[in-house]
């Protein structure tokens, strides 16, 4: 049996002497879209940020193919083929579109295999190839998160992180977005690794999910078991807001199949 294409055990990651991520572990399997939800404060930017080495874990292991990535550069873990899109879209305000996917390519050396990808690019998001000209930083915010997702793409990931892509956006412009990833995962092959606070939109694009609370994992298994769990369904589909631990002291993980 291969090995994930990324694993995380027993990870434990700190600000100072504060504890954000505790015990976590978790596989992303080749081919896959796997979300992470939970709400904010859970850890779940700073399992992203652990992932790619712009935090250092203290504790546990982080594997890329079965070869171990932890307190690696993100330069360097970028170029073993992981892209990372950041919360906030992060998008160079003062370059154009054009320009800002250019970045998401400076590591590729292929130049016509660029060219290709940016017509594929054009494909997925039409909106851009019209606003190519146009700086970043005056596209509304829907348009910054398709440069931001796109701008990734540019790089030719093998695997594409994605933290919180409907932070923001209108129920309209959610719906697109998903779509989109949905998209570039089965017509391109891109695994996607997404956390997300929007549990339904997340769990109906993806294969399989965890949950976190508190900087630790309260549940995981396939994503259409636990948009049937009573638990997603009263605290993260907009029943309730104090969480699973809130009402229940977990002891370990609950996995549900």
């Amino acid at each position: 049996m291969s090995a994930p294409l990324l694993e995380l055990r027993n990870i434990e990651t700190y600000y100072g002497p504060i504890m954000a991520i505790r015990g976590v572990s978790l596989r992303v399997d080749e081919g896959e879209v796997v979300a992470v939800l939970g709400a904010n404060g859970a850890g779940k930017t700073t399992l992203l940020k652990t992932a790619t080495g712009a935090l250092d874990s203290r504790k546990g292991r982080v594997l890329l193919e079965g070869k171990e990535i932890q307190c690696r550069d993100p330069d360097w873990v970028a170029r073993q083929g992981v892209a990372h899109v950041p919360e906030g879209r992060e998008v160079f305000p003062f370059l154009r579109v054009d320009e800002n996917l250019a970045m998401g390519a400076y590591n590729r050396r292929d130049k016509d295999g660029v060219e290709k990808d940016t017509e594929t690019v054009f494909e997925y998001f039409p909106v851009l190839k019209d606003l190519r000209g146009k700086m970043a930083g005056y596209l509304s915010g829907g348009q910054q998160q398709m440069l931001a997702i796109a701008r990734g793409f540019l790089a030719r990931p093998r695997l594409l992180l994605l933290d919180e892509p409907s932070l923001g956006l209108s129920p309209v412009l959610v719906t697109e977005i998903f779509d989109i990833i949905t998209r570039l995962n089965r017509e391109q092959g891109l695994t996607i690794l997404l956390v997300e606070q929007n549990a339904n939109v997340a769990l109906r694009s993806s294969s399989r999910a965890y949950v976190m609370e508190v900087g630790g994992m309260v549940m995981d298994g396939t994503s259409d078991s636990l948009l049937e769990s009573e638990d997603i369904k009263e605290f993260y589909l907009g029943k309730k807001d104090e969480g699973i631990r809130g009402r229940r002291r977990w002891k370990k993980r609950k996995t549900w199949r």
